[in-house]
Order: C-alpha cells, then sequence, then structure tokens
C-alpha cells in the first residue's frame, strides 16, 4: 500500500524487501565564492546575463561579495527583501519553524496559514486568500479565478484586458498576459500565445473604455457557434515596474472600476512587486483610491523567502472551490513562518513611515542628481522605495552602464 511504501521508504527498517542495490550518489561538492562563476557556465541554465559579482553574505541593506568589499544594496532582491538581510526576527521565525514542522499537506489546518491569511484579510479589502510560492503563481491563480468566473457569467470566450508594458510573470499565462511582445518571442502555438488577453496603453482611459465596448460583443461568426465573448476581468499593475517605474493615475483605475462595475467583470491588481508596504502604503492599489476584486502578491510578502498570494473579496472569494485550483508548497509553515515574521515587523517597526520619509530623501536625492546632469537623466518617478530615474535618450550611455558604474562605486542597482 502507499502507506506501507511512505513509511519503508522513510525509515529504510525492513532490508528482507530489498532486492536491487541502491546507485551510490554523490554528495554536493565543496565551492568558494571564486569557484561559483565557472560551476555557473559548467551547470547553471543560462537564463540569466549575471553581472560578474558573486554574493556571499549580507546584514542589513548591505551585501559583501567574494572579494570581501561590501555593497549598499539597492536591488534588495528586486523588491523582496523588505526587512533587509539577515533580519533577526525573520531568521528566528524561519528557524524556530524548522525546528517543529516545516512541511505539511494542504490537506491539513497549519497555524501559521490561518495567522497570515487573517492578517493579509484584516489589512486589505480581501476576504479570502490563496497561497502559492511566487508572484508567477499568485497571478496564473487569478487568471484561472478570472476565467471561471467568467463562465459562471455564461462567457465561452472571457478575455483579460492587460497593459501594454506589463509584466505579470514568467510562466505561459502570465506571460501571454505580459504586454510586451519581446517576452513572446519564441513562446507561441501557430504564432500566438495563450488566448483571450488583450492589450491597452496604460493609463489611457480612451482605450479602454474602447477596447472594454469592442470586447464585450461577440463577432458572428462566434454567435454562429453558440459562443459569447466578453471581458472577464481588467488586470493592472497599481505601478508598472518592468514597464519604467510608472504609476498608475486614479483616473485610469477609477475608469477600470467602473467598467467591470457595469458588467461584473473583476477588476484585479498585480501587487507582486509594489505590495507589502515598497509604496508608503501596505498596497499599491490604497494610492489610487479604488478596491480590485483580486490582487496578488508575492516577493515581499515572504521577505526573501519564496510565498505568493492572491486575494479576492465578494463574489471573487468563492468562485474557487475544491479541486479547481491547488499547490503542494503554498502556504506551508515554514513560508508562512516568514510571512507572519515580516507582517509582525511592518506592523511593530511602523515600517510604511520609514518607506515614506526614505522615500521623499531618495527622490529628493535623484532629482538633485538629475538637476546637475540634465543631458543625462530626466524625471524622477515611483512611490514610496519604488523609484526610477529617466535616462535620456540622448545621454551619451545607457542605463545598464550606469548601473556598472555605481557597481564599481559599491552601489547595486
Amino acid at each position: 500500500s502507499r502507506t506501507t511504501f511512505s513509511r519503508r521508504y522513510a525509515t529504510v527498517e525492513d532490508e528482507k524487501t530489498t532486492t536491487k542495490k541502491a546507485n551510490v550518489v554523490k554528495p554536493p561538492p565543496t565551492v568558494s565564492g571564486e569557484d561559483a562563476p565557472q560551476m555557473f557556465e559548467d551547470n547553471v541554465y543560462k537564463t540569466y546575463g549575471r553581472y560578474p559579482l558573486t554574493l556571499i553574505s549580507g546584514k542589513g541593506c548591505t551585501v559583501t561579495s567574494s572579494e570581501n568589499r561590501t555593497y549598499l544594496d539597492f536591488v534588495s532582491g528586486i523588491a523582496t527583501c523588505a526587512l533587509g538581510h539577515a533580519n533577526e526576527e525573520l531568521s528566528k521565525a524561519v528557524s524556530d519553524q524548522m525546528n517543529k514542522v516545516h512541511h505539511v499537506s494542504n490537506l491539513y489546518y497549519t497555524p501559521n496559514q490561518a495567522q497570515l491569511a487573517s492578517w493579509l484579510c484584516e489589512n486589505s479589502v480581501a476576504d479570502k486568500a490563496f497561497f502559492c510560492n511566487s508572484g508567477a503563481e499568485a497571478n496564473e491563480g487569478a487568471i484561472k479565478l478570472a476565467r471561471k468566473h467568467g463562465s459562471n457569467r455564461g462567457l465561452t470566450d472571457p478575455v483579460i484586458i492587460t497593459a501594454i508594458n506589463s509584466f505579470h510573470g514568467r510562466t505561459l499565462a502570465a506571460i501571454s498576459a505580459t504586454g510586451q511582445p519581446k517576452y513572446h518571442k519564441g513562446f507561441t502555438y501557430g504564432g500566438e500565445m495563450v488566448p483571450g488577453f488583450d492589450y491597452i496603453p496604460y493609463n489611457d482611459v480612451e482605450a479602454l473604455k474602447a477596447k472594454f465596448e469592442e470586447l464585450n460583443e461577440t463577432p458572428e461568426e462566434l454567435k454562429a457557434q453558440g459562443r459569447t465573448r466578453g471581458v472577464a476581468a481588467i488586470m493592472l499593475e497599481a505601478l508598472q515596474g518592468e514597464g519604467g517605474i510608472v504609476p498608475g493615475t486614479k483616473e485610469f483605475f477609477s475608469t477600470a472600476r467602473s467598467l467591470c462595475d457595469s458588467t461584473g467583470a473583476l477588476l484585479m491588481c498585480d501587487e507582486v512587486q509594489v505590495g507589502m508596504g515598497r509604496s508608503g502604503t501596505l498596497w499599491g492599489y490604497e494610492n489610487l483610491d479604488v478596491e480590485p476584486d483580486v490582487f496578488t502578491s508575492a516577493k515581499a510578502l515572504g521577505g526573501g523567502v519564496p510565498i505568493g498570494a492572491m486575494m479576492a473579496r465578494g463574489e471573487a472569494a468563492t468562485t474557487l472551490g475544491p479541486g479547481d485550483h491547488a499547490s503542494t508548497y503554498g502556504g506551508n509553515p515554514l513560508a508562512c513562518s516568514a510571512a507572519v515574521a515580516v507582517a509582525t515587523y511592518i506592523s511593530e517597526h511602523n515600517l510604511l513611515q520609514n518607506v515614506i520619509d526614505r522615500g521623499d530623501q531618495l527622490s529628493a536625492g535623484l532629482a538633485a542628481i538629475a538637476s546637475k546632469y540634465p543631458s543625462v537623466l530626466g524625471d524622477v518617478r515611483g512611490w514610496g522605495l519604488l523609484k526610477g530615474v529617466v535616462v535620456k535618450e540622448d545621454a551619451g550611455c545607457t542605463a545598464g552602464e550606469l548601473v556598472g558604474g555605481a557597481m564599481k562605486e559599491g552601489l547595486l542597482l
């Protein structure tokens, strides 16, 4: 039986059942900071363009390289290490949980997941939370929810409107939702990505209205087949990060909310990067005076420990039922203990005020530098500690070259 096999596999007590000698498994090799680049070259899939820098430790806002050089880390694991590196509270929470139980199936209740879900719902518009492992997975869950919700409304061809220059993740549906053709190249079937997505310029109210009206009309050829097309959801980042640190406008999001309300479509906010306090509010949508039906989180949610979440309110919070969606690792005790530690730290240390204060300080400093080099740098934009400065097209250098120059000075951007 499965139970008997699992017990024997875990304990290896019944040697009489062994008729085949196991293969010898080699232990992992030893590695130094100097060895790492070549071992990457030999063994790691080349899906990243890496800088010639090997990081071995960190504390607070700084990291240390294999050459024992310290850098001020403005990358923060790409908006992930909200409490910095080697935070004592986060480290203790994860260590303590490892000594209790680090993973069990979602077939059972676990206190940490209940605690985290309660905190998320109490500090947002959400009624329910679903846990996974990453931002892409959280957005995949939102896409599935939107399609199921649209199906319940009688749509056979549910369409999700997203924005040009958006970014929603690397999985197939999430990258299809991403309005950047460069990420679609090589991943199409018959020249098409996953169907059911259409795109409009970000912050363009009239384009959104026109596209919404167009997609809620069913073409005659679909009608002839007994099909019904309609907008299932509008899915937007509260602030476009990959698209150039472009905050949403209140008018744009208010229009999206009104359009969704007019038909029963869902307004979904991708909060994977801007959420969990980085904007100076806990959630980016709070800067826009709008309440989404669904929003997603990851990155800073676990402070660097992988965890993602999809939150929903109202009808959207009951759309998915048992068997509709699941995740083996999602919401396990280890990941949730980290997220609860992050949530506790944010709450008890008034971290949002620090984001606001440091964000103002950063904006002032960037504006001063841009004023000093007006032929190179342009506008400073963003919220809180998710800020960017425009590098002008005729600057004589690229943004990448500026990042490389900053690295030589001990600053990671």
